[in-house]
């Protein structure tokens, strides 16, 4: 397949190029202006697009028969935005995603993999935003469902929960578990009562191929517009985690549980939906997972 990812270079994205050059597939990314295409040119062609070059990038998609498009790229804003954060938010979050949906649907581009975000559902609903950014998640789906309804052009997205694995290094709670457990530093953190959803990394990239799968082959399985929640079947409180963190690791956690304050709006207890990938399944148990990440 011709596959065109966005956010290639971030954790889950470049785990998932490496997946796909296995497969031999036919990769091409979307970077950053005034950025490097970090892989092979002459393996992984690369493109920016603004407004001001949609033209060349529709001509660019149709040179390439690019078939389907997974699309990572985001600006993650984890809690309460400022005021300097309202653009960045709307032109990665919506504008830039509305660009990749119209030079699409002119380029006969066949499907298109979306990411969500478990923030969408605050407080177990079907849509009530945690922050800003979980708003402008929403803002590209419902912009999204325009345009899957007036072109044969398939659409879904894969709400993602907490992601982790070996390499990470974004600021998650097991690499900052990881790194106190061997300095002996103190991590001050909230009561630690709320549920917690983790998938690993390897589940996370299976979960895209065979949604991938679904859609390069035409599956009657796959509505379009459908969501799916990538939900794990092991949920625990962060307390909970932190001991079975100790357990696995042999390493003890100086946590001062209760110094900060919950949230404005803590997701205390994730969303558990039955809108899950049909016939996927979670191969990495937790306890697994913080072996992997912590090389024992």
């Amino acid at each position: 397949m011709n596959i065109l990812i966005t956010g290639a270079t971030g954790f889950i994205g470049s785990n998932l190029v490496n997946r796909l050059i296995k497969e031999n597939h036919n990769l091409f990314i979307t970077i950053r202006e005034n950025t490097l295409n970090p892989f092979d040119e002459d393996k992984i062609k690369s493109l920016f697009i603004n407004s001001n070059n949609l033209d060349k990038s529709i001509k660019f998609f149709l040179e390439n028969n690019i078939e389907g498009i997974i699309h990572l790229a985001s600006f993650v804003q984890s809690g309460d935005h400022s005021i300097k954060d309202i653009e960045k938010l709307i032109d990665s979050n919506i504008k830039f995603g509305t660009y990749i949906l119209e030079i699409a649907i002119q380029s006969n581009v066949k499907w298109m993999i979306n990411t969500g975000t478990y923030w969408q559902n605050y407080g177990d609903s079907d849509y009530s935003p945690v922050n800003l950014y979980a708003a402008t998640k929403q803002a590209f789906e419902d912009i999204a469902k325009y345009y899957y309804e007036i072109k044969d052009f398939k659409f879904c997205t894969l709400r993602l929960f907490d992601t982790y694995g070996k390499g990470d290094t974004r600021n998650k709670i097991f690499h900052l578990w990881n790194k106190i457990s061997k300095s002996g530093e103190v991590l001050d953190m909230s009561p630690g009562n709320q549920i917690m959803d983790f998938s690993y990394i390897d589940d996370v990239i299976d979960a895209y191929l065979l949604l991938t799968d679904y859609l390069h082959n035409k599956s009657d399985i796959i509505e379009n517009g459908s969501i799916y929640y990538l939900q794990s079947p092991e949920r625990y409180s962060l307390k909970e985690l932190s001991k079975i963190f100790e357990e696995v690791s042999g390493r003890k956690l100086n946590i001062n549980w209760g110094k900060r304050e919950y949230k404005k709006r803590e997701v205390m207890n994730p969303i558990c939906s039955n809108k899950v990938l049909p016939s996927f399944k979670h191969k990495v148990s937790i306890k697994e997972g913080i072996r992997k990440i912590i090389d024992i």
